[in-house]
C-alpha cells in the first residue's frame, strides 16, 4: 500500500503578501496569491506602511464587503507582508464567548498577544572552532565529564564540561571542525557551521553543510542579544498560578490585573532606559459582528491604552442589529467604534478574476484542470459563490482519480455539481419538501400524514361531581 504524506491546504494558504509594487500599486496580474480588489489592496498597503512606521497604533480598521470578496485574504496578505517581527493575532468574533474565560479577559489576552516587546540585553558569548571533544562516561552510567578544546585564529582554550553542556553538544551533533557559539548565561549551544579548514573532510559533510570562517580574536566576547516576546507571554510567565508551562499547554486561565499593571510599569521603565522597544502588532477580528455591545465598549476603551495594537476587523453584514441592543447600525458595529475606524470596502469579483482565483487554488491543491473544466467552474463561481466553486476542485479531482485520470475534465465537474448542492439549490429543495422536515413547532409529515408533537404533560383530572342519588345525611 502506497502511503502519501498529508499536506494541509487552508483556504488562504496560497496568500504570501498583498501583491503590491514598491509604490504600493497593486500589480495587474495575479501576484502573491492576490487577485483583483485593487482599491482595497492599495488601502491595505497604506495601512502596512503606517504599521511599519509605527504611526497607527491604537487605531481600528474595518474591512467590509459581501461574502467571498477577499476580506480575510487581504488581512492574511497584510500579515505575510509584515513578516515575523510584527506580532499578528487572528481570532473570530465568536471565540471570545467561552465558559472558561470572561469576554473581557479573552479580549485582553488577544490584545496583549498582538503587542511585541523587543528586549535588548548584553551577554557573554564563547565563539570558536571545536578542535576536540573528550567525554568520559562513568561505568555506573551516572555523572559524565569531559573536556572541550575550542580555538579562534589567535588563541586556543580547554573548557571542562558538565552534564548539561555534554547533552547540549550531543543534541546539536557537534563534531571537531564545527564552529559553535555558547551563551555563558544560559549554556545554550548554537552550531554556526563547519570551518573552511575542514572542507576536505567529505565524510563529515552533508548536502546542506554550511562553511564559515574560523572566528578571530578573543574566544569570549560581549554581544547585544534581542529577544522578541509578546506582552501576553510575559503575563503568563509572571503569573504565579500559571507559570512558564502554561505557554505550552495553552491553558492560561484568568490573569490578575495587578500582574499586568506591574508588567506594564516594568516594560515602560525598560523603554525609558533603552533596554526595550514596543512593537505594536495587529489583532485581526474576523466576523466582528458576532461581538456584543459589551465587547465593543471594551475595544473602544482598549484602543486608547498606551499598549494597544492595530485592530483590523472584517464583516459581511449590512444594516443589522448590534448584539445586545435593540437598534440597528451599519455592519452591526456601534456608531462610536465605527467613527473611530477607517473603512476598507471590498467588491464582488468579475468573471476573469474568479477564473484566476480558481486557477490559483487548483495549483495550490495540485489539481490539473483542463480548459473546459476551468470555464465551467468559473461559471459556477459567478452563478453561485466563489467558495462553492473552490470546494468543487478537490471533489472533482477525487471523481477524476476514480476513473484513473490525473486531469479534471468537464464530466467530473458536472458529477460533483450534481452530487453536492450549493446554498441556493439547497434552499429551493428545502422549500419544496418543507413538510418532510420538522418545523419550529415540532410538526412533521410522516407517510403522507401530518403529525403533531406529543405533549408529555398529563391532562388535568377534573374534580368528581356530586351524584344525584347520594344519600342525604343532613339532620
Amino acid at each position: 500500500m502506497d502511503l502519501k504524506g498529508l499536506s494541509l491546504i487552508a483556504a488562504h494558504s496560497h496568500i504570501s503578501g498583498l501583491g503590491l509594487d514598491d509604490n504600493l500599486q497593486p500589480r495587474n496580474e495575479a501576484s502573491q496569491g492576490m487577485v483583483g480588489q485593487f482599491r482595497a489592496r492599495k488601502a491595505a498597503g497604506v495601512i502596512l506602511k503606517m504599521i511599519e512606521n509605527g504611526s497607527i497604533a491604537g487605531r481600528a480598521v474595518l474591512i467590509a464587503g459581501p461574502p467571498s470578496t477577499g476580506k480575510t485574504a487581504i488581512a492574511m496578505g497584510l500579515s505575510q507582508a509584515l513578516g515575523t517581527d510584527v506580532p499578528f493575532t487572528a481570532i473570530a468574533g465568536s471565540e471570545i464567548f467561552s465558559l472558561e474565560l470572561s469576554k473581557t479577559e479573552a479580549l485582553t489576552q488577544a490584545f496583549r498577544k498582538s503587542i511585541g516587546v523587543k528586549i535588548k540585553e548584553e551577554t557573554e558569548i564563547i565563539e570558536g572552532e571545536v578542535v576536540e571533544i573528550q567525554i568520559d562516561r562513568s561505568i555506573t552510567g551516572g555523572h559524565k565529564q569531559g573536556k572541550l578544546t575550542i580555538k579562534t585564529t589567535d588563541m586556543e582554550t580547554i573548557y571542562e564540561l558538565g552534564n548539561k553542556m555534554i547533552e547540549g553538544l550531543t543534541s546539536e551533533k557537534v563534531l571537531a571542525g564545527d564552529v559553535i557559539s555558547i551563551d555563558k548565561s544560559s549554556g545554550k549551544i548554537t552550531k554556526l557551521g563547519r570551518s573552511f579548514a575542514r572542507s576536505r573532510d567529505y565524510d563529515a559533510m552533508g548536502p546542506d553543510t554550511k562553511f564559515v570562517q574560523c572566528p578571530e580574536g578573543e574566544l569570549q566576547t560581549r554581544k547585544t542579544v534581542v529577544h522578541t516576546v509578546s506582552l501576553h507571554e510575559i503575563d503568563v510567565i509572571n503569573s504565579r498560578t500559571q507559570g512558564f508551562l502554561a505557554l505550552f499547554s495553552g491553558d492560561t486561565g484568568e490573569i490578575r490585573p495587578e500582574v499586568r499593571e506591574q508588567i506594564n510599569t516594568k516594560v515602560a521603565e525598560w523603554k525609558e532606559e533603552g533596554k526595550a522597544e514596543i512593537v505594536p502588532g495587529v489583532l485581526f477580528v474576523d466576523e466582528v459582528h458576532m461581538l456584543d455591545i459589551e465587547s465593543f465598549s471594551f475595544i473602544n476603551r482598549a484602543l486608547e491604552d498606551e499598549f494597544s495594537p492595530i485592530v483590523i476587523m472584517a464583516t459581511n453584514r449590512g444594516l443589522t442589529k448590534t448584539r445586545g441592543t435593540n437598534y440597528k447600525s451599519p455592519h452591526g458595529l456601534p456608531l462610536d467604534l465605527l467613527d473611530r475606524s477607517i473603512i476598507i470596502q471590498t467588491t464582488s469579483y468579475n468573471e476573469q478574476e474568479i477564473k484566476q482565483i480558481i486557477s490559483i487554488r487548483a495549483q495550490e491543491e495540485e489539481v490539473e484542470l483542463n480548459a473546459d473544466a476551468l470555464n465551467l467552474l468559473t461559471k459556477i463561481g459567478q452563478e453561485t459563490s466563489l467558495r462553492y466553486a473552490s470546494n468543487l476542485i478537490s471533489v472533482s479531482n477525487q471523481i477524476a482519480l476514480k476513473r484513473r485520470s490525473n486531469v479534471v475534465e468537464l464530466e467530473d465537474i458536472n458529477r460533483s455539481y450534481l452530487l453536492f448542492l450549493d446554498s441556493a439549490r439547497s434552499v429551493a429543495f428545502l422549500n419544496e419538501f418543507s413538510e418532510q422536515y420538522i418545523d419550529d413547532s415540532g410538526n412533521v409529515e410522516i407517510g403522507g400524514k401530518r403529525e403533531a408533537p406529543v405533549d408529555a404533560t398529563p391532562a388535568a383530572v377534573p374534580p368528581p361531581q356530586a351524584s344525584s342519588d347520594a344519600m342525604d345525611t343532613s339532620a
